[in-house]
């Protein structure tokens, strides 16, 4: 062990100054994906009798250790039950950001099969989500770089059909038995349509409908950017890693595509949820103070 320096009776080495940070690490970014939520205040609570029971047991109050050492013994068994939603987001968030991931990669490593290309033409996209915009016809489509999202597609019709513009459209029209949902998008094909997506849990605007939820929390999930359409409005919006751009024009919706299925890191130009609900606020206060004048 390589002393660094002691405090009264405590010997610090670089393994426990490691340590500490790891923890500190792992608790903001338990707290990150808890902020905003209910949970925080009960994970808090949690934190603060720990953080008791270790000073008891430090000071050797036994009664008191016993007593707060078999309540977190059973509490534990109840922060599994209550943080269930939290924990398996979690685990997502860790799945998705392991290289194993990867089904192309894994392909790679075990097969040493060349990486495709997951660049295709977009065209029909963008001119569906020009049409589609037109008529406010709401769509949902989620794009894939790097997998088929098969627990996904399998909740809906599976096509494994050629994009194009006509499709999606048809496949949007508010007549079609295949309208309700989404379409998941992977390297040139519709794998499927009237899939259900995860709705998030956060709290967004109260201007985002369900398709927008649902948009944000597939994008939580998963890697995919997700293309909505305003049932209401018409307007265009796209959803990454939880984030979300707001009326975008067709140029920038080509742009974005383009860069995600070329490998481009897009998350900075992404904005929080709650950054965009500031700035709508702001908005309508001056506009507001503007019609006061």
């Amino acid at each position: 062990m390589n002393l660094l320096f002691k405090i009264g009776f405590l010997d610090i080495s670089i393994v426990n100054l490691i340590d500490i940070t790891l923890v500190s690490v792992l608790i903001y970014q338990v707290y990150k994906l808890l902020r905003g939520s209910v949970a925080i205040k009960i994970f808090l609570g949690f934190l603060s009798i720990y953080l008791v029971y270790l000073m008891v047991s430090a000071l050797r109050m036994e009664l008191l250790s016993i007593i707060l050492g078999q309540f977190m013994g059973v509490g534990i068994i109840a922060a599994i039950i209550i943080f269930a939603p939290e924990i398996r987001k979690f685990l997502l968030i860790i799945g998705r950001s392991s290289f194993l991931s990867n089904e192309n990669l894994l392909q790679e490593l075990l097969f040493w099969r060349k990486r495709e290309t997951q660049a295709f033409n977009i065209n029909p996209i963008i001119e569906a989500a020009k049409s589609l915009s037109g008529t406010n016809t709401g769509a949902l489509m989620v794009l894939s770089s790097n997998s088929e999202l098969k627990f996904y597609a399998e909740s809906g019709d599976i096509l494994d059909a050629l994009v194009s513009k006509r499709l999606l459209i048809s496949i949007f029209n508010k007549y079609s038995p295949l309208h309700d949902g989404a379409v998941i998008i992977h390297n040139g094909k519709v794998k499927a349509a009237r899939c259900i997506l995860p709705v998030t849990e956060r709290d967004v605007p109260a201007q985002f409908g369900l398709r927008h939820r649902a948009a944000i929390g597939m994008s939580e999930a998963t890697e995919t950017l997700v293309l909505i359409i305003s049932e209401e409005t018409g307007q265009v919006s796209l959803a990454k890693n939880g984030k979300i751009l707001h009326n975008l024009s067709f140029q920038e919706v080509r742009e974005f595509i383009n860069d995600y299925l070329t490998g481009v890191d897009i998350d900075d130009k992404f904005e929080p949820i709650s950054a965009y609900e500031r700035r709508q606020i702001k908005k309508r206060a001056s506009s507001g103070s503007a019609t006061n004048v």
